[in-house]
């Protein structure tokens, strides 16, 4: 009986942990829209996030585009599970006036994101590809303007007009991510 019980506990507590994404033990609380449908306009127009290559990218410079913020985390296993999707909204979208945005948030930087995105590839439609949208580098206080993460991954849908649509808290549904994606395209 008492393994029983150990046995459910740890089902259950597994449940939990695939229910809640990845969490980092430095993140803010700050609020965040769990239901999607409060429209807000993106952070700040200023608000310079840096990139793999030393150039810094704003939200504010794609208006007119529909844009997807992805934060992950190269440690992160259901961030992992999206990045082909993101690979694959990029192909298909991107061209129609989609931008991806991810948004790492690996405490060690550049030095840990460069390599993983190098070199990494994932199974897109059975065919090994490399991500191919633009990845940045998060921290603290770039998440809080964007009001905070509860886990990673968290993405945040904007519409070309620069409001927010969706908010997606841990692993997304593909069928409902891309739906949401093609209602703004």
């Amino acid at each position: 009986m008492r393994r029983l019980t150990t046995l459910t506990a740890t089902a259950g507590f597994a449940v939990l942990l695939a229910f809640a994404g990845c969490q980092r033990g430095s993140q803010s609380s700050g609020s965040a829209d769990s239901t999607g449908n409060g429209a807000r306009p993106a952070p700040e127009v200023n608000l310079a996030i840096p990139g793999l290559d030393g150039t810094s990218t704003s939200i504010s410079q794609y208006k007119g585009k529909v844009v997807l913020v992805n934060f992950w985390a190269t440690w992160c296993a259901p961030c992992k599970t999206e990045i082909p999707w993101l690979i694959e909204f990029h192909e298909k979208y991107g061209p129609r006036g989609l931008v991806i945005l991810g948004v790492s948030m690996d405490d060690g930087g550049a030095k840990v994101v460069a390599p993983f995105v190098k070199n990494q590839l994932f199974t897109v439609n059975g065919e090994s590809k490399p991500m191919n949208y633009t990845v940045l580098l998060g921290n603290d206080a770039i998440s809080d303007k964007f009001g905070g993460l509860l886990g990673l991954p968290t993405s945040y849908l904007y519409s070309r007009d620069g409001q927010k649509v969706k908010t997606i808290i841990g692993l997304a549904n593909h069928e409902d991510l891309t739906k949401a994606i093609e209602n703004q395209l």
